[in-house]
């Protein structure tokens, strides 16, 4: 019994004794959904959702982890994407709107609050009322700071694009009108040939009637 502990033992504390699993397991490719947006910021932080169903209203936690800006290189737009520690649910997914302004938490000095229409951290798209807390005043001040130049720059790309379509918009309705006056002109000169075409006609017929009295007088004389 003594050398079979003993053998135990020395098996438990050798640092070269390898046992090989039962069943090995493939690698799983798990996709974050993240793979096409690029990192424009990351920061840890502690989230709330203002819970107005409760009698009184309240603050509640929504979960801690790193905070992420990612922007879209595709549709160019930037969402703001946060997991819990651990479980790597997601607790804040929604994107940055030229509407979103950040404010100051009346309490604290390093947590800001502000409203998004739609959140989809629960799969479905509802509208939250979020704080968000940072370790320190800093790295609070670091987070607005480079959120307000996405959203920025965001109603920037917005005010062209819709300076480019009412751009877009109005050459096609003066094309429309060039097409529309090149349409009337051509009626117009239509309409003129027409009105020349019977003048001669009335033209031909005065003469055939003078030529014709002309002939029933000399007949008439011989």
């Amino acid at each position: 019994m003594a050398d079979t502990k003993e053998h135990e033992e020395l098996l438990s504390t050798s640092p070269g004794v390898h046992f090989e699993p039962l069943m090995q397991l493939p690698p799983v490719d798990v996709k974050t959904m993240e793979e096409d947006e690029e990192e424009l910021f990351k920061m840890r932080a502690r989230l709330y959702r203002f819970d107005s169903s409760l009698d009184p209203p309240e603050w509640k936690e929504r979960g801690t982890g790193d905070v992420k800006l990612l922007r879209n290189k595709d549709r160019n737009t930037v969402r703001v994407l946060m997991r819990r520690d651990k479980t790597f649910k997601i607790c804040a997914n929604h994107c940055i709107l030229p509407t979103i302004q950040l404010k100051q938490h009346a309490t604290s000095d390093r947590a800001w609050v502000y409203s998004v229409p739609a959140d989809f951290a629960d799969e479905e798209a509802r509208p939250e009322m979020l704080a968000i807390k940072f370790a320190n005043t800093e790295n609070a001040q670091k987070f607005k700071d480079k959120f307000d130049s996405v959203r920025d720059s965001i109603a920037e790309c917005e005010d062209n694009k819709s300076a480019a379509e009412e751009t877009l918009e109005t050459a096609h309705e003066n094309e429309e009108e060039e097409e529309t006056e090149k349409e009337a002109d051509e009626v117009t000169e239509k309409l003129a040939g027409l009105a020349v075409c019977d003048g001669d006609r009335g033209d031909m017929k005065h003469v055939e009637e003078e030529t014709t009295d002309q002939t029933s007088t000399g007949t008439s004389k011989e």
